[in-house]
């Protein structure tokens, strides 16, 4: 496993940032015994990242637990609640190592009285609570509209060393409104698990005509130098097969820090552990003047960006 490094020479001070690690590696998926697996290298990756580097929060991509490349018929044998026997694992390795973890699972829930599934994340603490449970409020494609409930927030964060983290999904990291929601709120570093490949399988069995743009070195960066935070992209590498589909990521996990640049950018093709201290103190201001984006907002003129735009609804019916 490659390990990149950009700390100080001891992990920042309660209140003044977080170390942060983010496991780019790949998952088995389709079977118990590969849900097994998968969390038992989210443990042992936890206990090696707090134990080696001083990490206090450590991510996994999307759906580590379960493998992104899920059918209808996975997800509703493989979900777990998140008080599950594979979530409890996690949750308990948390506690004993010290370490908070971001931990990606596909989730089983009683919502009114009806079994919804979720593309979850479950945030648990140093301590082994839990400290929020994050649905996917904006799903990406026809099968992840098959496979799973859209959540409907709210955008959390968290203190992890008295610092705010808070967390969003994949093509979630693609929406201007989502991050500027967590730095409104108080978030100064925002961590996104992914599950980012180059082409896309459609339900019919087609593959899409143009690959997965890779946005670790346009978007990420320009959402944290726009919303002034950091923010983390935590994807797979090589291959996830799933019977006749076989899954190719991008790789390519990158934290960015508020001046737009990216101290960390792992390969495309290797099994890798970025490390990095997440300090905004190390970081002046990025325009003259005391100009914010973020302070020299008016919200009293952005109402249309909340407006019903002809075409479109809330369930992604479009042209309706």
């Amino acid at each position: 496993m490659l390990i990149q490094t950009f700390t100080h020479p001891e992990p920042p001070k309660p209140g003044t940032g977080v170390r942060y690690a983010s496991y780019q590696g790949s998952a088995p998926v389709g079977s118990e015994q590969d849900v097994d697996k998968n969390t038992e290298t989210m443990i042992e990756i936890a206990k090696f990242a707090r134990e080696n580097h001083g990490v206090q929060i450590v991510a996994f991509p999307e759906l580590f637990m379960m493998g992104y490349g899920l059918d209808p018929e996975m997800v509703k044998q493989l979900a777990e609640p998140v008080d599950g026997e594979h979530p409890a694992e996690v949750r308990e390795a948390a506690k004993s190592a010290g370490i908070a973890v971001v931990c990606p699972y596909a989730e089983r829930a009683q919502v009114h009285g009806e079994t919804h599934y979720f593309d979850s994340i479950a945030v648990f603490g140093p301590d082994g609570d839990l400290r929020f449970n994050y649905r996917k409020t904006h799903l990406f494609g026809q099968a992840e509209r098959e496979n799973f409930t859209p959540g409907d927030g709210p955008y959390e964060h968290t203190l992890i060393n008295d610092f705010p983290v808070g967390i969003l999904n994949c093509y979630e990291a693609e929406f201007v409104e989502l991050p500027r929601i967590q730095a409104l709120k108080g978030a100064k570093f925002v961590i996104i698990p992914t599950a980012a490949d180059f082409y896309y399988t459609k339900p019919d069995g087609k593959r899409t005509k143009v690959p997965y743009p890779d946005i670790s070195q346009n978007l990420i960066p320009a959402q944290a130098y726009m919303n002034e935070i950091f923010v983390a992209y935590c994807n797979y590498y090589g291959y996830e097969h799933v019977q006749s589909d076989s899954w190719h990521f991008r790789g390519n996990s990158v934290l960015a820090d508020p001046h737009g640049e990216m101290p960390l950018q792992a390969p495309h093709n290797r099994e890798t552990l970025l490390v990095g201290d997440i300090v905004p103190g190390d970081y002046g201001p990025t325009h003259p003047a005391g100009a914010s984006y973020l302070k020299d907002r008016r919200p009293g003129l952005y109402q249309e960006l909340v407006a019903a735009v002809p075409g479109f609804d809330d369930n992604y019916n479009y042209g309706a």
